[in-house]
């Protein structure tokens, strides 16, 4: 009862009548669980149309997805975070802490981890679970600690010749008075600069939202994979409606005006490659997502990890430099 009600909270607007459905497929599922062996097959074949009536309403609701849905389903309050990734993708993760100037940031996870069969460095905003976990974590909004102790270990993997994989889930930086008195700018200036001459390959991934600077600090990469409910932008929609017409309620007009489909990141060569989600979205099946993004991970790194560092760093240099193509006209 209590996973019911908590899918119908996490419910969007839009997807809540598949949701209202899956709450009946989930109390068929117990009653068939206790029937009697002359009422299962009745409630076996009532479970299987609700199922089809359920995968009908959900298929048609994925393809008629606009834009503002997307965006909401990239903050769906059950969509898959760093915590489902490192759970179903990873293995051996041992946890480093702390910038070495001011403090730990758990707003961002940086780890040793093995993925498949290769040892990596994971970089990772945090946004938590459960309502505690988002508090400690303040939703995703990293201080300049954070990406500070990214840093550190990014430049630690370097060292050590180990891949680095930047999982981005962030509406930006957080903006308060403290973190900007500790340099919240300049430290993810100084990301941005030195990401460029890793001589490691760096694969980035948007798994929800992809905010401003906020993101860009442990964005800088080889290979930037979005997922396809997923948003990479110079603001978030509120963030520009606030600038621009001082009403953050006007976020969705906000959206188009910024152009978010993450298609157009693929057009303009910012996203190089745009990775389906289950039906319905992350939050739908995690595990299925999870290994989606394993897969096209280890087939990046794959390519990557053949270059020689010289080769890399000349890539990475020209990918950046081809962002934003204009040509010049006569006078």
């Amino acid at each position: 009862m209590t996973r019911a009600k908590d899918m119908l909270k996490a419910a969007l607007s839009f997807e809540k009548p598949v949701v209202e459905l899956d709450v009946r497929l989930l109390d068929l599922e117990a009653a068939i669980e206790k029937a009697d062996d002359d009422k299962r097959p009745g409630l076996e074949a009532e479970f299987a149309a609700l199922e089809g009536e359920r995968d009908e309403k959900l298929a048609a609701m994925d393809s008629e997805l606009t834009l503002w849905q997307r965006i909401q389903l990239s903050r769906h309050a059950e969509r898959a975070v760093t915590g489902d990734y490192v759970e179903h993708l990873l293995t051996d993760v041992v946890e480093l802490h702390g910038d070495r100037h001011f403090g730990e940031d758990r707003a961002i996870l940086t780890a040793l981890a093995t993925l498949g069969e290769r040892r990596v460095l994971l970089v990772a905003h945090q946004k938590g679970r459960t309502t505690e976990e988002r508090i400690a974590c303040n939703w995703g909004c990293a201080h300049p600690e954070g990406y500070r102790k990214a840093l550190r270990c990014m430049q630690l993997a370097a060292r050590f010749g180990l891949p680095i994989l930047t999982l981005i889930n962030t509406p930006g930086a957080y903006p308060g008075i403290g973190a900007e008195e500790r340099g919240q700018a300049s430290a993810i200036a100084w990301n941005i600069l030195e990401m460029m001459t890793l001589p490691v390959p760096v694969v980035s991934v948007v798994i929800g939202e992809g905010g401003s600077g906020g993101a860009l600090g442990i964005g800088v990469c080889d290979r930037l994979l979005c997922l396809e409910n997923s948003y990479y932008s110079v603001i978030s929609p509120e963030g520009c409606a606030s600038i621009l017409w001082k009403d953050p309620s006007r976020s969705e007009e906000a959206a188009y005006a910024l152009n978010l489909q993450t298609d157009e990141l693929a057009k303009l060569g910012i996203a190089d490659e745009i990775l389906a989600e289950p039906t319905g979205g992350a939050q739908r099946d995690k595990r299925a997502v999870a290994a989606t993004v394993g897969d096209a991970v280890t087939r990046h790194f794959d390519e990557l990890c053949e270059l020689p560092p010289e080769e890399l760093l000349a890539q990475r240099a020209a990918k950046y430099r081809a962002i934003g193509p204009f040509r010049e006209v006569g006078s």
